[in-house]
């Protein structure tokens, strides 16, 4: 096949990780993300519905909703823009493998001839809960069938890349023959930040290695990498290698096509319209990064309450981000601002809050929600007691002027 034998693929990614490198995937949703992404080093391409879909604008989640033919909409747009344009690198076709119009069989010859290396179980019904995931079940459309693709592909000697969630479907795709297990950790988010996206890290990390421990038991040398949720930036990706030797790369979808293109178009066009430009990657960086490295605690405490006090903020969070115990940057930041970090979040908050007042028209609780307050008499209490009235009377006063 033009694009790469199972036998050649598994012999050059394996070679790369005796190297010490790492191995990376790039979902596909047009031949430009393909084209530049092989240019940039990747090791394969994905072809998967909810790519094509972000290119239309789309979140990744249209892949699960009735607008096209998964199957049908892939093998278009792959046949068309990424086969005959990116040569010498694997491309994986993404199979809906709950498809009751296709016999897996046939439909598996029919991706190989068409010079595909491999497939992979997209979409998955592993992103399904619930009463929806308990109907879908009931009427046939399972894991199982997902399974059956993996193992068919493998039989007839395709690359396959297996997205699991949990232990039990990893030691299923092993079983099945499955090349790559991809831990998938759910749709990639847009505008996860701050001190709960470094926790949700975490925890993707920790879910991560159980699976792959797993993996270790049953076949110790199958290619492991990760896949989507919190993980979007390669700030995020260093972060999911540190103290992780089990985990061999990444493979992304919104990480290399969605996500830059929305952060450089809105940033260029903010650009030409006024001067300035977004520091939240900064503020992010430094906190996966380790904030000692950079500025000193009580400014980055500062510069995190600029840019999140309408959402709830724990102290003891950002002490947990910072590295430090919560009682030393707590000594420290009223030794250096004057105050308690609760006492200079409420008057953050109340400073914020008499700016919109005074320059919008808006409902009282709209600006109690506006500035972290849920509970509107929480909020004009406080706000009376650093301003000296209530929010009401406040407004009140600013009309009469």
């Amino acid at each position: 096949m033009e694009n790469g034998s199972r036998a050649k693929i598994l012999e050059n990614l394996h070679s790369q990780i005796k190297r010490g490198s790492h191995i990376i995937g790039v979902a596909a949703g047009s031949g430009m993300t393909a084209k530049f992404a092989k240019q940039g080093g990747a090791d394969f391409i994905l072809v998967l519905n909810s790519g094509r879909f972000r290119q239309m604008g789309r979140s990744s989640l249209a892949g699960y909703l009735p607008f096209e033919n998964s199957n049908d909409l892939v093998m278009d747009f792959a046949s068309k823009e990424i086969i005959p344009l990116v040569k010498d690198i694997p491309i994986i076709f993404g199979i809906n493998a709950t498809d009751p119009t296709k016999d897996l069989d046939v439909y598996i010859d029919k991706i190989k001839e068409k010079g595909f290396s491999g497939i992979n179980n997209y979409p998955t019904v592993g992103l399904i809960d619930g009463q929806f995931r308990d109907a879908l079940e009931m009427e046939g459309s399972t894991y199982l069938n997902e399974l059956a693709a993996i193992r068919t592909a493998h039989r007839k000697d395709m690359f396959t890349i297996a997205f699991v969630f949990n232990e039990i479907q990893a030691e299923q795709m092993l079983e099945a023959g499955a090349d790559v297990i991809c831990v998938h950790l759910g749709l990639t988010g847009g505008g996860l930040l701050g001190a709960k996206k470094v926790f949700s890290l975490e925890a993707a990390k920790v879910m991560a290695n159980q699976i792959f421990n797993k993996c270790n038991e049953i076949r110790p040398d199958v290619i492991k990498l990760i896949y989507g949720g919190p993980v979007k930036t390669p700030i995020d990706v260093q972060y999911m290698y540190g103290n992780n030797a089990n985990l061999m790369g990444y493979i992304g979808g919104s990480a290399f096509e969605r996500i830059p293109t929305e952060k450089f178009i809105t940033n260029i066009t903010k650009a030409f319209k006024v001067s300035g430009k977004l520091d939240e990657d900064e503020l992010l960086t430094k906190m996966l990064d380790g904030i000692t490295k950079h500025y000193d605690y009580v400014e980055f405490v500062k510069k995190y309450v600029s840019q999140h006090y309408m959402n709830e903020i724990l102290f003891m969070d950002l002490a947990k981000v910072a590295h430090v115990s919560r009682s030393y940057l707590s000594s420290l930041f009223k030794r250096e601002v004057g105050c308690s970090f609760p006492e200079y979040l409420v008057k953050f908050r109340m400073d914020k809050a008499t700016e919109i007042l005074d320059r919008e028209s808006i409902q009282l609780s709209e600006v109690s929600a506006l500035v972290g307050y849920q509970d509107y008499a929480q909020f004009s209490k406080m706000f009376k007691k650093y301003k000296g009235c209530t929010p009401k009377q406040y407004k009140q006063k600013k009309q009469r002027k």
